[in-house]
């Protein structure tokens, strides 16, 4: 099993759900396409960590309906108390960054431009997660409480993601200011 099967089994604990509903529910904290997600679904269905049943729909095709089983609880249960990997950095704006030598300086303040848009972007996304959690969220037994938390670090990693990108395009125009100035004096 990878960690996306994982994801879906812990996200299954809660309440059962159709395979489009959990891809809404693990983008947030996980890249994965439905294209993804259905084939893992059938997997640990046929593997008996899943149970599932059909939903007649009037104005909609009928939907399959996943809830996790023991065997699955106990299988996330025997992940949960396994050590957790280091988080993965992948990001190609780093990557750049680091070449900045050799590059226009207008072009690298589109690029960080463009990264404070999407970390704006990412932090309403974020603010409307939580402002759709129960008000028993922020407490530790709740079975929200998890969301509440990631969906909190979200906006603390988004707020300090347009920070970085505000101090970035400040420490460029400061330096392209002062060689201006020592270009016209």
């Amino acid at each position: 099993m990878n960690i996306l099967s994982y994801g879906l089994l812990g996200l299954l604990t809660r309440d059962e759900s159709s395979g489009y509903d959990l891809m809404l529910r693990i983008q947030p904290h996980w890249q994965a396409k439905h294209s993804q997600i259905y084939p893992i679904l059938s997997r640990m269905e046929d593997d008996g960590l899943l149970s599932a049943r059909w939903v007649e729909q009037t104005d909609k095709p009928d939907k399959k309906m996943y809830r996790v089983t023991d065997k699955g609880i106990q299988k996330l249960l025997d992940w949960m108390y396994t050590p957790v990997s280091t988080p993965a950095l992948r990001d190609e704006l780093n990557l750049r960054m680091i070449c900045f030598q050799v590059t226009n300086p207008i072009v690298m303040k589109r690029w960080v431009d463009e990264r404070r848009d999407w970390f704006e972007s990412r932090l309403a996304y974020y603010e409307a997660l939580l402002a759709n959690l129960p008000e028993e969220a922020v407490q530790p037994g709740s079975p929200y409480f998890g969301e509440y938390i990631v969906n909190t670090k979200g906006t603390m990693t988004a707020k300090t993601g347009i920070e970085w990108c505000h101090w970035v395009n400040g420490l460029m125009n400061a330096h392209y200011q002062e060689r201006e100035a020592t270009r016209t004096h």
